[in-house]
């Protein structure tokens, strides 16, 4: 499935942006004022060169002591940041932003232009329902014709529940 497939992709709020000139405090002033917890950080052709996110305020403004009014987006933000396409495959930058530990994915045109971000919890919350459907479809395909699926699992939860009670009874 690409992420373009996901309806939800176009109907997201715009981005969040700023240039990297930009005071951490203006920035983190119009996250606050739209309940973002990022803000991608562009060029003059809307090109993501970085991210600032509230760990970054954290760990890289708050920790360091340093001036909100007076620090640039730029001096704290993440750079690189990963970016993808909508053509790109979902299930591969699902694994790759657990594996890899981001949450948040920039989704750029052809041109290198922001078009959206999606979150790892988007991915999640609109792939959860096609998992699912996908491990029901290869559980029945495993299975002789004549087992009932929902059959097993109940069968494979009161054996669990039989063997806690026996285990709880000689303890």
């Amino acid at each position: 499935m690409k992420i373009s497939d996901r309806k939800e992709l176009f109907q997201k709020a715009k981005p969040l942006t700023c240039p990297p000139s930009q005071s951490v405090f203006d920035a983190v002033t119009a996250m606050a004022e739209k309940n973002f917890g990022s803000i991608i950080v562009v060029d003059q052709a809307n090109r993501v060169i970085g991210m600032m996110t509230e760990r970054d305020i954290f760990r890289r403004l708050i920790a360091a002591e340093l001036d909100p009014k007076t620090t640039t987006v730029e001096r704290i933000m993440t750079k690189p940041v990963r970016t993808a396409k909508a053509d790109d495959e979902l299930v591969d930058w699902l694994r790759m932003m657990s594996n890899e530990r981001f949450r948040r994915l920039p989704i750029v045109d052809h041109d290198g232009q922001l078009v959206a971000v999606m979150t790892q919890g988007d991915f999640v919350s609109y792939t959860w329902p096609e998992l699912l459907g996908r491990f029901r479809e290869l559980a029945q395909a495993s299975l002789p014709e004549r087992v009932n699926p929902v059959f097993l699992i109940i069968a494979i939860l009161l054996y669990t529940v039989i063997l806690v009670v026996a285990i709880t009874q000689l303890a």
